[in-house]
């Protein structure tokens, strides 16, 4: 494994669920969406990177092409499914359903990121395409979500409506989501589209032997 973002996960993810933003969270949506963007966009990815072509790299033994679009839909439902008020509520309530919220936000990000970036040179390649479609469609549903919570006219979730700035701390949550979320996918994906555009020049420059 490659230890400087092996230990830029693990000081990321030590700031997400070590600190104040675990308690804070369960009153303001703002810090919840802090923890998960942190989780899913950024510890995520540096775990994908620190695993990518070492013998712990599981996406070394899955030799399906259309692995990270499958992955990027069991993130959908993961994220949306923690998004609904009842779920939300359950997580910011229950010290149970706190932990599976957040593993299952690492373990679905990891997954996917792992499923884009993960694999040896020659599985990168061949899923190069599928792994920009995964992190970009990723960007587009974090863009939407966010946008709900930013752009919401009343507060969506039961436990925090009693907070005279309920409304404005969830537009301050969307908008990070927004930001941060849609970032970091779209940059992974544009990423990945210049590396494959990359491969494919080289593959269509002409070697010198061609011209002797």
């Amino acid at each position: 494994m490659r230890t400087a973002p092996s230990v830029l996960a693990a000081l990321v993810l030590s700031a997400m669920w070590a600190g104040m933003l675990p308690e804070l969270a369960r009153t303001s949506f703002a810090a919840h969406m802090t923890m998960h963007m942190g989780v899913v966009a950024v510890a995520a990815p540096l775990i994908a990177l620190a695993l990518a072509g070492s013998r712990l790299d599981p996406v070394r033994h899955i030799a399906w092409h259309g692995a990270p679009i499958l992955a990027s839909m069991i993130e959908l439902v993961i994220v949306w499914g923690w998004h609904a008020p009842v779920m939300h509520q359950a997580a910011r309530h229950h010290g149970w359903a706190f932990a599976l919220e957040q593993s299952s936000f690492l373990l679905a990000g990891v997954l996917l990121w792992t499923a884009a970036l993960g694999g040896t040179r020659e599985q990168r390649r061949l899923r190069a395409a599928s792994g920009v479609v995964a992190l970009l469609l990723t960007s587009m549903h974090m863009t939407l979500l966010g946008a709900l919570f930013a752009l919401a006219n009343r507060p969506l979730f039961q436990h925090a409506a009693t907070s005279a700035d309920a409304l404005s701390d969830q537009h301050l949550g969307g908008a990070i989501m927004l930001l941060v979320g849609g970032t970091s996918y779209l940059a992974g994906g544009l990423w990945l589209t210049s590396r494959m555009l990359r491969s494919i020049n080289l593959q269509c420059v002409p070697s010198r032997e061609s011209f002797r």
